[in-house]
């Protein structure tokens, strides 16, 4: 029985507390949280408000880190220090340095499982997607696109997402980098980014919206658009080739705010008698959100069975970093505008 901790017992720690207390083969043994009321669950879980106590414990086999941006590298490296497997939501800090530490510390520890928490190449519609495109049914991508939008809401501007200090970034490094990298797991590295990064709505210190061209080494291009001012949630990833075309559209969660997850696909028609520009297309509907299950039983496999991760492993996160740091420098107006807003708060 593999004996487990979480680190940060919010939304996403509660989530995967849920994952952990379903599957066979793990305990979760401790929680650490600021609030100790947080975890108001089986009185046989310890609970701490110190992640130094809860990593040092003899008897814990992994530490999966559901905490706010500024504090995940620190309770990562610490884990891993003290010999334990971790799991560790994305992203994986503030910064692309933050990342770089963590793969230090990982490197020094190399009998250990580092796997990052990028469940939406798990979600049933990209699988579907991926088995599409690798069969060849439409030919080699051509281009993608790629929108991530959310509404915000009522003080979504005081809210710790919405802070550099904390976070590091906004929209794009919360929730865009999904997106980031989702493209990177169709098409892998790019090499060519121009960017537009904006502050339109939210009177925050972190942008609201960006866009970028991303443009790898056999010329595909991808566009992206990450957005807090969209007030529709909204998910699409269209994938463009040579035969053909698929679209996934709306992304299953807890909310169902994003609509049905759907994949709209077709061939490509150039028969006149057909009518032109309106192929028939195919839509395959996803009812059930496998993702959370199955990154939880992944990592599970890879501590027992000693297997290399090969989905969210640290080099995945590095390169999604990479990317999200590519866009903001991007953009030089963006750019200066957050060094001359960060060289005012230090002096201040």
């Amino acid at each position: 029985m593999l004996r487990v901790a979480i680190v940060g017992m919010g939304k996403m720690g509660q989530t995967r507390a849920r994952e952990i207390e379903r599957h066979p083969a793990t305990s979760l043994v401790a929680v650490a949280d600021p609030d100790p009321t947080a975890f108001p669950g089986d009185s046989r879980v310890r609970v701490t408000r110190d992640y130094r106590e809860l990593v040092a414990l003899p008897d814990l086999h992994a530490v999966i880190v559901c905490t706010p941006n500024r504090a995940t590298p620190a309770v990562v490296i610490a884990a891993l220090e003290a010999g334990k497997h971790v799991f560790c939501e994305k992203p994986p800090g503030r910064s692309v340095q933050d990342i770089r530490d963590i793969m230090a510390a990982e490197r020094r520890q190399p009998r250990l499982k580092l796997m990052f928490g990028f469940n939406h190449r798990r979600h049933a519609g990209i699988q579907e997607a991926m088995r599409i495109v690798d069969g060849g049914r439409f030919g080699r991508i051509l281009w993608l696109r790629g929108i991530y939008g959310k509404s915000g809401g009522e003080g979504y501007e005081q809210s710790w997402r919405s802070s550099r200090d904390v976070c590091g970034g906004g929209i794009l490094l919360d929730q865009g980098i999904h997106m980031v990298d989702l493209l990177r797991f169709f098409c892998g590295d790019f090499e060519e980014v121009k960017s537009m990064v904006t502050r339109a709505y939210w009177p925050s210190d972190v942008e609201d919206n960006a866009f970028a061209l991303l443009r790898d080494r056999l010329g595909r291009v991808a566009m992206l658009h990450s957005s807090s001012t969209h007030w529709k949630h909204r998910f699409s990833l269209d994938i463009f080739m040579s035969d053909g075309y698929l679209s996934v559209n709306g992304i299953l969660s807890s909310s169902r705010s994003y609509g049905e997850e759907t994949i709209t696909l077709a061939r490509r028609q150039f028969d006149e008698s057909f009518a032109t520009g309106k192929p028939r297309e195919e839509i395959i509907y996803f009812d059930t959100d496998p993702s959370w299950e199955l990154e939880i039983a992944d990592f599970v496999d890879c501590v027992q069975k000693d297997t290399p991760v090969t989905h969210g492993k640290s080099e995945d996160a590095l390169k999604a970093m990479e990317l999200v740091f590519a866009i903001y420098e991007g953009d030089t107006r963006w750019s200066e505008t957050v060094r001359h807003t960060d060289g005012l708060a230090r002096r201040g």
